[in-house]
């Protein structure tokens, strides 16, 4: 096991063997990632950011279908991207918990201006 994922913001670590699917290594390191399709790239759910200084296996031809472009901004298929050395993903946070921080920041914002 010489490869090792991090994701953010959790900070958490898991050394994982080379190929590993970074959807697998996320939940050996308890972290969540929605997907409702069991990691067949189905569901487009499980997308994640990798910072461009990863180290991942070459994108596959149904994981670069799917995303249409995104790749190129570093946006990967956790269910799909496979380590390949060193890995960096930022997770972003599940719908309900993101409406709430855009709520918890406008209602900020609003109170700033009274």
């Amino acid at each position: 096991m010489n490869d090792e994922v991090t994701f953010w913001p959790s900070g958490r670590s898991v050394k994982v063997k080379p190929g590993t699917t970074l959807l697998d290594a996320a939940r050996r390191a308890g972290v969540p990632i929605a997907t409702r399709c069991g990691g067949k790239a189905a569901c487009f759910m499980c997308k994640v950011a990798v910072r461009p200084e990863s180290m991942l296996q070459p994108i596959a031809d149904i994981e670069r279908r799917k995303l249409a472009g995104l790749d190129e901004n570093h946006i990967r298929l956790a269910c799909q991207a496979k380590a390949a050395g060193k890995v960096v993903v930022d997770v972003p946070l599940d719908p309900l918990r993101a409406a709430v921080a855009r709520q918890l920041a406008k209602q900020a914002e609003e109170d700033d201006l009274w």
